[in-house]
């Protein structure tokens, strides 16, 4: 039986969610609670893999089992078993084919801005702070060149190895709430730290530093010296996956 998870973390204290020999992951406690739960050694696997200290409000994974467990009932048993700071928001049994990673259509993700002087403590764990406060409207006007389908391979990290880097983007678009800045964007995928990057480049275009031509240039040319700074990780969710089946 194949069981889907929906799942909220926050990755502050984890090395991202790939299990790895350096530092304990997402991944890790999952599969480490599904033992203790089960007594079965299995692989959980996601939507895709959050980076060290990105957190996630909605994402999906899957495991498979032989449990007697009812499918609604390991939210509850696994949390549990689990530090607080991960949490299993409902589990379900998966329907025909469902594959966490294969099957999903659109993710979206939210970067998250505040504007201080000084560094703001409650703020500062899921945010990432900017010292001035930035033209918002060059940063709107800035998100929306990023919809469509584009070649994004100026916004992707060095050293990755993917080779197809077009990807689509369904939505982009800034949000002002009291001090924060929320860059919230849609898309059928992304690729390593594309979403930092793209928040990294609307920060430099409020800050005046960059400007519409230079973006539409890294996206028709791959450029990344026209791409602004990858942003901390801190200030990225994983809002939601969504899927067909």
């Amino acid at each position: 039986m194949r069981i889907k998870l929906l799942l909220e973390y926050d990755g502050t204290e984890y090395c991202g969610w790939q299990i790895q020999p350096n530092g304990v992951t997402v991944q890790q406690r999952l599969q480490e609670a599904v033992s203790a739960v089960t007594g079965e050694e299995v692989s959980v696997v996601a939507s895709g893999r959050t980076d060290s200290g990105v957190h996630a409000a909605g994402q999906a994974a899957h495991f498979d089992t032989s449990s007697s467990i009812p499918p609604e009932r390991f939210a509850a048993a696994l949390n549990s078993a689990l530090p607080s700071d991960i949490r299993v928001l409902s589990s379900e049994a998966a329907p025909e084919g469902f594959h966490a990673r294969f099957s999903a259509k659109k993710k979206t993700y939210c970067y998250k801005m505040y504007v201080a002087e000084t560094l703001r403590p409650l703020y500062d764990r899921y945010a990432c702070r900017l010292s001035f406060y930035p033209d918002v409207t060059a940063m709107k006007r800035a998100a929306r060149l990023f919809e469509g389908e584009h070649d994004f391979r100026a916004f992707m990290a060095s050293g990755s190895e993917v080779k197809d880097t077009v990807r689509t983007v369904y939505s982009s678009e800034i949000i002002c709430d009291g001090d924060f800045i929320l860059f919230t964007v849609c898309g059928n995928g992304f690729l390593y730290n594309m979403v930092r990057i793209m928040a990294g480049t609307l920060a430099e275009a409020g800050a005046g530093k960059m400007t519409d031509a230079d973006i539409i240039d890294a996206l028709e040319n791959g450029n990344r010296t026209l791409c602004g700074k990858t942003m901390p990780p801190h200030g990225l969710t994983l809002l939601s996956v969504e899927y067909d089946v």
